[in-house]
């Protein structure tokens, strides 16, 4: 997981792991209600624009009792983020055959990727009963064990998997990753390059080389960069963290056409507006500065660092009421907003 990074000034980064709650509760009701995926609600709407999941929804009119039907459209929703109807088809497939470790396995992935912990574990456990040596039930066990940092019982998850397949990317990737929260740089850059070497799509292994090499300060990083957002463009992460590469090395002008760039390409990233933001700052423009976070604001309503920064310019102008109803905001967000707190007593507001 990547964490906040800490400037000068109070500055918001992106976390890549995410805990959807409002994902989990609308799975808990969906399933309850229906857990048979029924697609009536749905055939008008993007059951019928996409053309894959037409022709698997109309494969599944024709023969409603075929799990394996049921299953790849789970999968194509899942990799479209439409996880709750995903879910549904899911466990359709698992009621009509609980034969099938796959079906267990892609629940217990999904549930993980959304933090229910407990949820997942009981489905891949299922998974492995049903067929021990399943190698996506495996890595997400070992996943589970990165996260405990319990490592060892994570690597013997992982090279279950190597012995039966030693070309799977993933199980490299997570060996990659166990090595980076070892601090065993060059190890984690062996094994994310090893991943790429057996599935040269594996954009998430060229999002982690570029991370390695941009704290080793070693250009080669932009180019692990370019390549995972050639792999897709609409994720535009790999650029914003182009601009913390040169933000960190303190080329500034570089790191604002980066960020200028990824908002380009993606107009809602609000990371790229707060630290071209938190730039101007260092470089007195303080008026730009402001604009700056005034559209995290917008793009991002709930972000108190944006407010509080956007305050701090205000202060630093002389507005002192526009600084003081911003540093307020930042309370509603977060009572324990130690800056926002000091920021008020230095106003004198109450």
């Amino acid at each position: 997981m990547q964490g906040f990074r800490h400037l000068s000034y109070v500055c918001s980064m992106k976390s890549r792991w995410v805990i959807h709650v409002t994902f989990l509760l609308v799975i808990v009701v969906a399933a309850a209600c229906n857990n048979g995926a029924n697609t009536t609600g749905n055939e008008q709407g993007l059951f019928a624009k996409d053309p894959l999941l037409k022709t698997l929804t109309d494969k599944i009119k024709k023969d409603s009792t075929n799990a394996g039907l049921y299953y790849e459209r789970g999968i194509a929703l899942h990799r479209m983020a439409q996880d709750t109807l995903a879910l549904q088809d899911l466990k359709k497939a698992v009621s009509l055959d609980s034969s099938h470790a796959e079906y267990y396995s892609a629940i217990g992935d999904m549930l993980f990727e959304h933090k229910d912990i407990s949820g997942s574990i009981q489905w891949l456990q299922k998974a492995i009963a049903l067929n021990k040596d399943d190698p996506r039930a495996h890595l997400k066990i070992a996943k589970l064990f990165l996260y405990a940092k319990d490592y060892p019982k994570a690597f013997s998850e992982i090279n279950t998997v190597l012995r039966q397949d030693i070309y799977n990317p993933e199980a490299y990737f997570l060996k990659g990753m166990i090595y980076k929260d070892l601090k065993d740089t060059s190890k984690a850059i062996s094994s994310f390059q090893t991943a790429i070497n057996v599935s040269p799509q594996y954009k998430d292994a060229f999002v982690q080389l570029g991370i390695m090499y941009s704290a080793k300060k070693d250009p080669v990083a932009l180019k692990y960069y370019d390549n995972a957002f050639k792999l897709d463009t609409l994720d535009v992460s790999p650029l914003y963290d182009k601009g913390m590469y040169y933000q960190d090395l303190g080329n500034y002008e570089q790191a604002k056409a980066e960020y200028k760039n990824c908002i380009m390409h993606n107009s809602q990233y609000a990371d790229a507006y707060f630290n071209t933001g938190w730039i101007l700052m260092q470089q007195d423009s303080l008026e730009k500065a402001w604009r700056q976070y005034d559209i995290v604001t917008q793009t991002d309503p709930n972000n108190a660092n944006a407010y509080y920064n956007r305050g701090l310019c205000s202060e630093m102008m002389g507005k002192k009421d526009d600084a003081i109803r911003d540093y307020k905001q930042v309370l509603v967000f977060n009572p324990k907003y130690t800056e926002a707190t000091e920021a008020l007593k230095r106003l004198g507001a109450k």
